[in-house]
């Protein structure tokens, strides 16, 4: 690979990680872990009653770990869950899941979309259409390994 190119794909990988290092300190200022930050988030932007894979499949986090957070989240009174079809339970939040959403998710929403619309029309346009390119051809690459 050349130099440059080895470069540019370093300083991408350490903004990706800086994404991921400021919602994790995000999530640690609300008392909460990163797992349950995605679930009131999903929640807040799916609505109510959204499924434990819309969770999972949003947030490209395991089964496993988003059931313990959603099991840990009920036990605190945060959220309950209602029987759907077959194995399908909808996630509810409870007036505190509400509050708490309301105080800590919305203000970080309204932050995103703020700095979201810091950018120019065409420049919001064009992250996304590179940022659907870039993604478009790693999900080829990593298909051939």
């Amino acid at each position: 690979m050349p130099e440059k190119a080895n470069e540019f794909l370093r300083d991408f990988n350490m903004i990706d990680k800086e994404f991921n290092d400021l919602y994790h300190e995000v999530a640690l200022k609300m008392g909460i872990s990163d797992s349950a930050f995605c679930i009131f988030y999903i929640l807040y932007d799916r609505g109510d009653g959204c499924l434990q894979r819309d969770i999972c499949n949003d947030t490209f986090a395991n089964k496993q770990t988003v059931n313990s957070s959603i099991r840990r989240l009920e036990q605190d009174g945060y959220l309950y869950l209602e029987q759907g079809r077959g194995r399908d339970k909808h996630i509810f939040l409870t007036e505190r899941g509400r509050e708490f959403v309301n105080k800590n998710i919305v203000p970080v929403v309204e932050r995103e979309n703020a700095s979201f619309m810091a950018l120019r029309p065409k420049e919001q346009a064009e992250l996304l259409r590179l940022m659907r390119k870039y993604m478009d051809s790693l999900r080829e690459k990593l298909g051939e390994l």
